[in-house]
């Protein structure tokens, strides 16, 4: 039981009494801010009484009044003007903690009704490194099927990746123009991606080239209208003054835009080799483009070349996967779905919701300008037509109630046209989610880039973070001591680097989960792995002692855990960590209400806190005697099930020893 739930629950059935709309009502009871005031707190009354035009403090009488909790709770007490307060019953809190304690999934039970849930994540372009910009949803997606999953639900995990897009037409031309055997022999990913990184940047230049006299004229007329308007503005005409702001950031705009197309100008001319390349393929933009369509087309040559890439992109891929030990149920590209596009666009058209506009097809959405273009004047088909076949085909194959799409936020216009074009085209209810998230930035709170300006690459991110962590954790053994001080490590080489790589990993996770997902963060190294502070080495720490108490009084946990011994509550520090263990189904629920991982590291974080103070109220290995001393060893035994599940379920591991 859900206790949290279950108490809305039952006022909700109260205030039914009292409004039509009992349930946001309802969900303002809630775990209480400060324990001396109980467990839990509603704070229903005053809201409720302001819109019925009653005093809140006897609305709130009222509503205790009608109340029934005496099962759960001692007698509601009603504070100030009109917070009901709740505290469990303490027999209620032990009987919760002990069912956890026996329980193998510590107290959490699957839903009533489980769901069928696809969750697409990840999905980077093949034939390219992996870079930072990939960690957040690939953990957040990672996070989000393994809590699902716990909680019962049917989840299907599919990464959706780019092997069919412009990238391979630009790969292609570079290979069959520019490739380099040898190295492409010895790390075939790496040539592909600066073949794809050299045939982007001519492009590159040939745009900014032809676009230079453009925004030149461009500027030349918007700074002349800017002049004639300073010249005619009433400084105190509000109007005309925001006019003039517009014009000044015009003209600021597009000298901003020219310093771009100027710089990557510069790049290519600065470098001899560069310009010998970009003269010899002025069109390299449009051939490129020519060479994704042949592929599409089913052009044999390209097709082996393609067939030739693949094995050798996704190995790439998995290798991140792994290390970052994130699996998937589905691996199903653009590829997969390309014979489907045709159809899915006749059937728009077929259903006068696909309309002709410059040569596109596209579908316009009331309310938004920017159409979704399915079909483009050249006859190529887009992201937008594969999302919609996959739509279709896993509602078809899946049978998907429910599909979250873990991808940044800058891609929110496009989910909201997928969406209503859902709407319009297919016969279903099936609920599509954008689970959006925010950038990783550096400290300059900047995108975070190398120095040279590229991406950060995911796997060299990694690789440092096992670097980082492997040091800390050398030091902190190598400052062990005996009883007489004198040095005396505990860890050989091997765990040394077993723990490194899961405190290094973990420690890379939980900076990034441990944030609201929607919110920018700056990526910081020191706080990533301190020992102390909302991070997972913390909470690695926090388990890794628990351990070391089961060590250290030669506790058998198999023969614990099989015994008859029972959680006793008798101090308030042991009731405060025994209640916080009944929570951790209330987190779970709340981070699959709003795909929110934060909320489970804010409790993990919390957890560690309040058995952090337990320590300091109650001796464990000591405890005055043996009924408490068991007790509490269960305690501390249920305390480490639920952190080490919890991490679980931010795929990150815990260590026996640190």
């Amino acid at each position: 039981m859900n206790i949290l739930h279950e108490l809305q629950t039952r006022f909700a059935h109260v205030l039914s009494d009292f409004t039509e709309e009992p349930q946001p009502f309802a969900e303002m009871v809630k775990p209480a801010q400060d324990t001396r005031f109980g467990d839990f707190q509603a704070n229903c009354a005053m809201p409720l009484g302001k819109r019925n035009g009653v005093n809140p403090r006897e609305l709130a009488t009222s509503i205790v009044e009608k109340l029934d909790v005496s099962d759960l709770c001692d007698p509601p007490e009603i504070a100030g003007p009109g917070f009901i307060n709740l505290r469990l019953r303490d027999d209620v809190v032990e009987e919760r903690v002990n069912d956890a304690s026996s329980h193998g999934l510590v107290g959490v039970y699957p839903v009533e009704t489980p769901k069928t849930i696809v969750i697409d994540f990840s999905s980077p372009n093949v034939a390219k490194p992996m870079h930072v910009g990939h960690l957040r949803s690939s953990v957040i997606g990672d996070s989000l099927q393994r809590t699902l999953r716990f909680l019962g639900h049917n989840v299907i995990s599919d990464n959706h990746i780019g092997d069919w897009g412009t990238q391979f037409g630009m790969i292609i031309y570079g290979y069959k123009h520019f490739v380099d055997k040898n190295a492409y022999d010895q790390n075939a990913v790496g040539e592909l991606a600066r073949l794809y990184r050299l045939v982007n940047t001519l492009s590159d230049y040939h745009s900014a080239v032809a676009m230079i006299p453009v925004e030149e004229a461009r500027i030349e007329t918007l700074a002349a209208a800017l002049k004639k308007t300073e010249a005619n503005t009433d400084p105190n005409d509000k109007k005309q003054k925001k006019a003039l702001k517009k014009q000044r950031a015009d003209v600021s705009s597009a000298k901003e835009s020219l310093k771009k197309f100027e710089a990557k100008r510069a790049f290519v001319e600065q470098h001899e080799e560069l310009k010998k390349l970009a003269d010899g393929h002025p069109d390299i933009a449009r051939l490129a483009r020519k060479e994704t369509a042949k592929l599409h087309a089913g052009d044999v040559e390209n097709q082996l070349m393609w067939g030739q890439f693949m094995p050798h992109c996704i190995a790439a891929l998995q290798g991140i996967y792994d290390l970052l030990d994130v699996q998937f149920d589905k691996m199903l590209g653009e590829s997969f779905y390309n014979s489907m596009l045709a159809k899915v666009v006749t059937e728009l058209e077929e259903k006068g919701i696909a309309k002709e506009s410059d040569g596109a097809k596209c579908v316009f959405i009331e309310g938004n300008t920017a159409p979704f273009i399915v079909q483009k004047a050249d006859g190529a088909y887009t992201y937008a037509t594969t999302d919609l076949a996959t739509v279709q085909y896993r509602i078809k194959e899946f049978k998907a109630e429910s599909v979250l799409y873990v991808v940044d936020a800058r891609q929110s216009e496009h989910f909201k046209l997928l969406v209503e074009t859902i709407k319009l085209w297919l016969d279903t209810d099936i609920n599509l989610q954008h689970v959006s998230f925010g950038t990783v930035m550096g400290e300059d709170r900047r995108p975070f880039k190398t120095r040279s300006g590229d991406n950060v690459g995911l796997e060299s991110l990694l690789d440092e973070a096992v670097r980082k962590a492997r040091e800390i954790v050398a030091s902190n053994d190598d400052e062990k001591t005996d009883a007489e001080g004198n040095p005396a490590p505990e860890l050989d080489e091997t765990t040394r680097d077993e723990i490194a790589l899961i405190v290094g990993i973990g420690g890379i996770k939980y900076a990034d989960l441990h944030h609201n997902r929607e919110s920018d963060y700056v990526f910081d190294w020191d706080k990533m792995l301190a020992k102390t502070g909302d991070t997972a080495t913390y909470m690695q720490y926090a388990y890794a002692r628990i351990q070391g108490i089961f060590l250290k009084g030669e506790i058998d946990l198999t023969e614990l855990r099989k015994s008859n011994f029972q959680v006793h509550l008798d101090d308030p520090a042991e009731r405060a960590l025994a209640l916080k263990l009944c929570r951790f189904g209330e987190a779970l629920d709340a981070v699959v209400s709003e795909y929110r991982p934060n909320l489970l590291t804010q409790y993990l974080f919390e957890l560690a806190g309040v058995l952090t103070t337990f320590y300091g109220e109650c001796n464990v290995l000591k405890a005055d005697n043996e009924t408490t001393k068991q007790s509490r060893l269960k305690l501390i035994d249920l305390s480490g099930r639920v952190i080490k599940q919890g991490l679980e379920l931010l795929g990150i591991e815990v260590c026996e020893k640190m």
